[in-house]
């Protein structure tokens, strides 16, 4: 008689992520990903301790597939917004880890990688050594921040989606001019948040670059 089949880590955390195309965060399982793989959640214990230390463990692969084939270019400023962009990007094609990735961070290569970039860049700015730490925590705050509710914006359905719009348009053009003057006023200009978020994004990481830049000697 044959045992059961030994998954590696690899194939484990490409199931894993396989699964979160489809499914967020909150009702993914260890035991669905069992299922998935033939096989019972003990035997992937002896991979990952909990669940979280497997969404970290996954959320880190979209990190590390986010530096895949990166090389620096360009003065400290465009590293950085190059780095910025590939996280938004790789974190949009999955968008149930983006959440994972804010929550709890992660502290695999992936996770090294970007560290290592963002730290480097802001070295070469010139910046003085006790301030790039400082700024390295603000960028990445505000860029995780950003991709998780971009991402959370994303895994909406076309009917919730819809019924937002009506919400919204309810809320703003509905608005009446003595309670809210100013929300009146501007009305026919006020776009949903899922409008534009790129433009959005990069206006974000640039005022966190300016900041940086201010600090120079």
């Amino acid at each position: 008689m044959t045992g059961r089949r030994r998954w590696s880590t690899e194939e484990i955390l490409d199931t894993a992520v396989e699964l979160l195309r489809t499914s967020d965060a909150e009702s993914f399982s260890v035991r669905k990903l069992a299922a998935a793989l033939g096989t019972d959640s003990s035997s992937l214990y002896r991979h990952f301790r909990n669940k979280t230390e497997l969404l970290r463990a996954a959320a880190d692969r979209i990190l590390l597939s986010a530096m895949d084939g990166y090389h620096p270019e360009g003065d400290w400023r465009q590293r950085v917004a190059a780095v910025a962009l590939r996280l938004r990007d790789a974190f949009g094609e999955q968008p149930q880890l983006a959440t994972v990735w804010g929550r709890y961070g992660s502290g695999g290569t992936g996770s090294r990688r970007v560290m290592e970039e963002l730290l480097q860049a802001l070295r070469a700015s010139g910046l003085p050594d006790e301030e790039v730490p400082v700024r390295y925590h603000r960028i990445v705050v505000v860029l995780a921040a950003l991709i998780a509710a971009e991402a959370g914006m994303s895994t909406i359905s076309p009917k919730e989606y819809e019924q937002g719009m009506e919400q919204f348009r309810v809320a703003v053009l509905g608005a009446d001019p003595q309670n809210f003057p100013a929300l009146a006023h501007f009305a026919r200009d006020i776009r949903p948040l899922g409008v534009d978020r790129r433009a959005a994004f990069e206006e974000a990481l640039a005022a966190q670059l300016a900041r940086v830049e201010a600090q120079l000697p």
